[in-house]
């Protein structure tokens, strides 16, 4: 039943998991709270094609290394489920489920963590929630009037949702060039980036990035990967590019009822605008700690809240450790986070 303890987790994704996985091992009394019903995190709700960008063995949590898929050089979005599910059961992490926590705030000494399950009082919380529930979409005029259909990342499946139609892809991140490559093959299909593209060389994926922000976290950089460009080329989008499809037009500047159109005049009649445009960080529950906002996230000196010292923060970007949002990064900061919080309740 709710009650007190050392630690609260908020999030049971890789970011959750990788904190139970230190937490237990330093002996500390914690519990992982999980919204979700099931394992898996985000990579739950990937669409059909999601794959890593690198082998198996460039994507392990602390601890235990992710297995093979057999016949897949680069895993599923499955296979990732499969482990992190075998990963919690492997070390037996404290995970509840589902159970929804609606607000942190301050109870004295403690931090309270009010759920849809009770009130949990703890010396500190790392909260893990990611940033996939909070999809991005710019406030972009006529995005009401438009009459066809408005999908984000998230609300993606297949490129057969779009087989025959006309469909603008709006953003320059790897959701955008992977869902580009599929669509474009049974649709006309334009894409539209705000900023031109940056592509990776062909021979980077996932573990080179893997190999650069170990370094950067070694040099103790706040730096992630993005000096390598934003678009890791997977196959399908060197064939897209192979195809002639990969060239970007810029971003337009308002919806009409039948398309979009650009300050120069031009409209493009189409029956879908995807938005790949990215997501916020899931930071609602923190509402009540008065928390303040920078453009690139909550002020943070490591993981941990400077308005607020009894919170970490894990897994949203780069301002919380150098790759911190993939899988092998999370374990980094995990490592971080639990070595110094243990150190506060020894001291």
């Amino acid at each position: 039943m709710p009650g007190s303890c050392d630690v609260v987790v908020v999030g049971g994704g890789q970011g959750g998991l990788a904190a139970g996985y230190y937490l237990r091992r330093a002996g500390l009394d914690y519990v992982i709270l999980d919204a979700q019903s099931q394992p898996g995190g985000a990579w739950r709700h990937g669409w059909n094609s999601l794959r890593l960008f690198s082998p198996a063995e460039y994507s392990p949590l602390p601890g235990w290394g992710m297995p093979r898929q057999e016949g897949e050089e680069f895993p599923t979005a499955g296979h990732v489920v499969d482990y992190l599910r075998a990963y919690e059961q492997r070390y037996d992490l404290r995970v509840r489920r589902p159970v929804r926590v609606h607000e942190v705030r301050p109870a004295g000494e403690r931090l309270a963590v009010e759920t849809d399950d009770g009130s949990w009082l703890a010396r500190y919380v790392i909260s893990a929630t990611g940033t996939w529930d909070c999809p991005y979409v710019p406030d972009i005029p006529g995005r009401e009037e438009f009459a066809g259909r408005q999908p984000h990342t998230v609300h993606y499946t297949s490129p057969e949702q779009f087989r025959g139609q006309r469909v603008v892809i709006v953003g320059g991140g790897n959701s955008a060039a992977q869902i580009l490559a599929e669509v474009s093959r049974v649709a006309e299909a334009t894409w539209v980036t705000l900023r031109a593209a940056r592509f990776m060389p062909d021979d980077v994926d996932g573990r080179v990035l893997f190999g650069v922000a170990t370094r950067h976290a070694q040099q103790g950089s706040p730096q992630g990967v993005s000096d390598l460009g934003d678009i890791v080329m997977v196959p399908s989008v060197r064939a897209a590019r192979d195809r002639g499809v990969l060239t970007a037009q810029p971003m337009f500047q308002r919806l009409t009822p039948l398309g979009v159109a650009w300050a120069d005049g031009r409209e493009q009649v189409c029956d879908a605008v995807i938005w790949c445009t990215g997501f916020q960080p899931n930071l609602a529950h923190l509402a009540p700690l008065g928390l303040a906002l920078a453009d690139d996230g909550v002020p943070t000196v490591g993981t941990r809240s400077v308005d607020e010292p009894r919170l970490y923060l894990l897994g949203y970007g780069d301002w919380t450790g150098p790759a911190s949002a993939t899988l092998a990064g999370a374990g980094r900061t995990a490592k971080a986070t639990v070595a110094e919080i243990s150190e506060l309740l020894r001291a």
